[in-house]
């Protein structure tokens, strides 16, 4: 294991490399790519980024630093070295190449941005070299009718279903700038490279992946696009900080500061009612769940924003505590950096550029015993950083051992991973192990299972097993083995503790104290098994001083501090989506995972993962929060509009509710856009060549587009700007993207058949080592589905043992009903 140390604004920190025996080099230039990249220059990779002369055109991205530096160049690419190419040079690809071949992993991203680079024969190069990792990415994926579009962040978040229901029902739709597709791809691209190291690891060759970044960011719209399936057409745009199906799941302003409150269950709304003193709200039975809630909207604020505003953000956050209300203030970007915690967990770390000494989001995956660097410095075009290396390192040169396993197996083959989670969070992540290959056993209770199966407990829904019949539960666990375990009881806890001393990972996103509190924390569990790999996903850390919120996705988000650079300039902070943070702290959490088993697998030593899932909602501020902390001025929010590209926005299209998000970004693309909107005077103005000329006639030019696209469906605006070779994307629902052509061309949705609900689509993984994506082995679970299976062969009972645990509520196979539970909490 190698220590090394950096020297940030004076302060000297020691650093542990877990991934310092890999080499990493990058080539071409995307966001996705850069962030695949950094991940593994957290955890101590070498990482070089091949740049052309001018470097990679991401330096030059706004939002800029006052001395012109980039401040999403700076997040993307701390701790890397930089390798000048000129592709004019003679010599220039024989060096690439044996840069290449001298190398663990190849992340390109020359199908976004060539960035000039060399062309090199990678086929060649994995023929000589079959321990090589390479991973591609691009916009769309190499096929089908999206293949060759321009896009961008905006245009691609358009077509994946995460633009079109954020905003005011009856006006555009308002999104984020740009900054989040590629740290959606980036952990994705992270996800197969990793995996593929520890299956080298273990015997297996190199791996070769192609990343879709549209397909990536699908992964948020999953769950409301599985619901379309299951409920039809009902998501719409309901208003800004309002989503279907839960409410209230929002903003709210009070005595002092912004607060965001989400009631999912029952409990929580009449909880969020007592502390209001809104009985009368409280004990209507028909609003006793969000989507009854809906349909109240208007009636239900005048009742409480009143309330809300006689007190502070602080003090509501302080009785949400009290009451396990999922309920937290919304910071500015400024109590971000005030955040003593947050610097001492990492989240907020130091990043030199050039001469400027900033802050920006780190790592969130936060390995206990071999923690990821805190900060670094942006290379300048052509440095080279020197860390300290171990000089274990295996190359892309070395022969691939005999004896090695099925080169056409899945990387993660033997590993057993334990699954304590519910929900989204915790299942996204346990479900792309599984996908990977990973024998993942979920375990749940009869009486308490996931919460996902659904938080309604009466008996009409118990009785006709509607709790096996929800989409997002099965689209969540797919691939996966179930049991039933009551762990309040010694016989389930004993049992869970023998299954995890044969496991490799245990995996659980309850609130910091839960497993601790049942006998199953992490203290225990490594005296059972040292290489454990352990890790918790809690809403804020086990060591927080929020550790005891109450979290959903939506939570999450609302205490990023993403929500306040979102919106308009008078408006308030703005929710981008229902969860947000449920699938962002999923991806993350697996790969954290796969960091520390690629430790395990070289010490023979696990550890304890802290995850905070709120630290992992960060990145997507990382531009402002560098640029707040150098230069103090207050974040500008764009609206639609954009730091960098003039023209940029949404677009209302002919019908109703049709929009597309059209973007210029370049002299030449605004010249196309010009002329084919019927304006070629402003093409050849020379006093609009430049972005921020065109910004002083901004709005003239928006009213431009919208005349040119009123006048056309959305989808053929789009074919006629692409063809022109312009960005644009349909923002579309998630409903759409059930019958997206490019989706069906790739094969993206799979139908697989399952008990109670039949055939129904499942998305893949936006990662695939060949044309087609990993084929769906298994549909999820039903409750207790595998409890004989996994007792039997895994632990040894016999079936009377089995049949007894039955008998005494220990497992089982049916949920039990408010009335059943009441009855056995009486008993007991």
């Amino acid at each position: 294991m190698a220590f090394r140390s950096i020297v940030i604004a004076g302060k000297k920190e020691p650093l542990m490399g877990v991934l310092s025996d890999l080499r990493v080099v990058e080539i071409g230039s995307s966001a996705a790519t850069s962030y695949c990249a950094r991940l593994f220059a957290d955890f101590g990779a070498d990482v070089q980024k091949v740049e052309p002369p001018a470097g990679d055109p991401i330096r030059r991205s706004a939002p800029l630093t006052p001395s012109g530096k980039s401040a999403w160049f700076a997040f993307l690419n701390f701790n890397k070295s930089s390798i000048i190419m000129d592709s004019a040079d003679p010599g220039a690809v024989t060096r690439l190449t044996a840069i290449i071949k001298d190398c663990d992993i190849l992340i390109d991203g020359r199908d976004v941005d060539p960035a000039d680079c060399p062309i090199v024969d990678i086929g060649a190069i994995r023929e000589q070299c079959p321990g090589l990792i390479y991973l591609e990415a691009s916009w769309f994926g190499s096929e089908g009718p999206y293949a060759r579009f321009v896009a961008t962040d905006s245009t691609v978040r358009a077509l994946a279903g995460l633009i079109k229901l954020v905003g005011p029902v009856a006006g555009r739709p308002l999104h984020a700038p740009d900054f989040q597709t590629g740290i959606l791809a980036g952990l994705w691209g992270f996800i197969a490279a990793a995996s593929s190291a520890i299956a080298r690891m273990q015997g297996g060759a190199g791996r070769s992946w192609s990343l879709s970044t549209f397909e990536s960011s699908v992964s948020l719209s999953e769950y409301l696009m599985l619901e379309a399936f299951a409920r039809g057409d009902v998501v719409r745009r309901i208003g800004i900080n309002r989503f279907w199906p839960t409410f209230p799941a929002g903003i709210y302003e009070t005595k002092k500061g912004w607060l965001g409150v989400t009631t999912g269950t029952p409990a929580q709304w009449r909880a969020f009612c007592d502390v209001l003193g809104l009985s009368e709200l409280r004990d209507d039975p028909a609003l006793l769940f969000g989507v009854d809630r809906l349909r109240n909207t208007e009636q239900i604020e005048r009742h409480f924003m009143p309330r809300l505003k006689t007190r502070t953000a602080q003090e509501w956050f302080a009785e949400g505590l009290k009451r396990k209300i999922p309920i937290v203030p919304v910071p500015e970007i400024s109590d971000l950096l005030r955040d003593a915690e947050k610097r001492e967990r990492g989240a907020i770390v130091p990043v030199l550029l050039g001469g400027e000494e900033g802050l920006t989001a780190g790592s969130t995956q936060r390995l206990t015993s071999t923690p990821p660097r805190r900060g670094g410095k942006v290379p300048a075009p052509g440095e080279q950083q020197r860390f300290a290396n171990t000089g274990r390192r295996l190359t892309g040169t070395a022969p691939v051992p005999s004896g090695c396993i099925d080169a056409g197996g899945l990387p993660l083959q033997g590993i057993r991973v334990i699954d304590f989670s519910m929900g989204w969070a915790g299942p996204l992540c346990t479900r792309t192990l599984a996908d990977l290959g990973a024998d993942v056993i979920k375990i749940e209770a009869i009486q308490y299972p996931d919460w996902w199966r659904g938080v309604d407990r009466r008996r009409a829904y118990v009785d006709s097993q509607m709790y096996e019949m929800k989409p997002e539960f099965c689209v969540m666990n797919r691939n996966k083995r179930g049991i039933t375990l009551d762990l309040t009881r010694s016989q389930g806890l004993d049992l869970a503790k023998r299954l995890s001393a044969g496991a490799d990972v245990v995996v659980n996103n309850y609130s910091a104290d839960v497993l601790p509190r049942l006998g199953l924390g992490y203290d225990v569990l490594r005296k059972l098994n040292p290489r454990l790999v352990m890790m918790s996903m809690s809403a804020f850390g086990t060591n927080s001083v929020r550790r005891t919120c109450r979290a959903y996705g939506s939570t999450l988000e609302q205490g990023s501090g993403l929500p306040t650079v979102i919106g308009k300039s008078d408006g308030p902070p703005v929710m981008s989506h229902i969860a947000f943070g449920d699938a962002v702290g999923g991806l993350n959490g697996c790969a954290a995972v796969l960091v520390a088993l690629i430790h395990a697998r070289t010490t023979g030593r696990g550890q304890f993962i802290d995850l905070a899932q709120i630290e992992c909602m960060m990145p997507f501020a990382a531009p402002w929060i560098t640029l707040h902390s150098i230069d103090g001025a207050q974040p500008v929010k764009y609206g639609n509009r954009h730091p960098e590209f003039v023209p940029h926005g949404c677009f209302r299209c002919a019908g109703e509710d049709n929009w597309i998000v059209v973007t210029a970004t370049d002299e030449h693309m605004w010249q196309r856009l010009a002329v084919l909107i019927g304006r070629p005077d402003w093409a050849t103005d020379m006093s609009l060549k430049s972005a921020e000329a065109r910004r002083d006639i901004e709005e003239l030019i928006e009213r431009g587009i919208e005349a040119w696209t009123m006048a056309r469906d959305a989808d053929q605006a789009m074919s006629e700007l692409q063809a022109a070779r312009i960005a644009a994307g349909v923002a579309r629902l998630p409903i759409d993207l059930l019958s997206d052509r490019q989706l069906k061309s790739r094969g993206y949705l799979q139908e697989i058949e399952r008990v109670f609900i039949g055939s129904h689509p499942q998305p893949s993984m936006p990662i695939r080592e060949g044309e087609a994506p990993y084929g769906i082995r298994a549909a999820a679970p039903t409750l207790g589905q595998d409890n004989r299976e996994i007792l039997s062969e895994l632990l040894g009972l016999a079936a009377a043992d089995i049949a007894q645990l039955t008998r005494e509520g220990i497992i089982g196979t049916a949920m039990l009903s408010e009335e059943e539970l009441q009855a056995k909490v009486s008993s007991d």
